[in-house]
Order: structure tokens, then sequence, then C-alpha cells
């Protein structure tokens, strides 16, 4: 059984900052490709950034200069610090590694169950 789970959700003003953690667990020999992903209520869910296991990276335009993905590759941990939050910065952001590679050799995409971000005043 492999997961992901993320934490550091919660309610914040305008302007304020969060960091979202997601840390992987199970019968895990590497993890590729991970990211972070939201959806906003009555919206589809869109890519916010990826990170490469090189640590390369990319944004969605509506995240740049505000959000930094990082990824701790010996604690299988992706964080996603997020800065200048907005009002709609609002939704369940959810984690996704696109493949981890198991120690049977098998290889799976995974979802974490999310985390909900409030930005209100």
């Amino acid at each position: 059984q492999v997961q992901l789970v993320e934490s550091g959700g919660g309610w914040v003003q305008p302007g304020g900052s969060l960091r979202l953690s997601c840390a992987a667990s199970g019968s895990i020999f590497r993890i590729y490709g991970m990211g972070w992903y939201r959806q906003a209520p009555g919206k589809q869910r869109e890519l916010v950034a990826t990170i490469t296991r090189g640590g390369s990276t990319k944004y969605a335009d509506s995240v740049k200069g505000r959000f930094t993905i990082s990824r701790d590759n010996a604690k299988n941990t992706v964080y996603l610090q997020m800065n200048s939050l907005k009002f709609e910065d609002t939704a369940v952001y959810s984690c996704n590694a696109d493949r981890i590679l198991l120690m049977d050799d098998r290889s799976l995409e995974v979802w974490g169950q999310g985390t909900l971000v409030t930005v209100s005043s």
C-alpha cells in the first residue's frame, strides 16, 4: 500500500503564506515526477506546479512568482510554499506522484486525498 498524505492546509488572510507538505509512504523504491494540483468549488482540477526527480519545475501562470515547489527525495516528500495568497487561490490542493516505482518492480500513479486552503478576510 502506497499513500500520499498532505498537510499544512488551513485558513489564511489575503497576502499571507502557507506551506503544504506531501509525504509518500509504503514500499517505495523511487518516486519520479511529483506535483500539486488544486480544485476550486465548481471548477475543474488544475495543475499548480510540478517537479521532476532532478528538480526541474513548472508552474501555472497564475502562481508564478508566488508559489515554490520543492522536494526532498530522501524523505519522499514534496512541498509547496505559497506566498502572497489571493482569494482565488482558495481550493482543495492535492499532490500527485506520476510514477512510483515499488520494491516489487510495479509502478503506480498515486494521488493524495487533498488539503483545503481557504484565503479569506
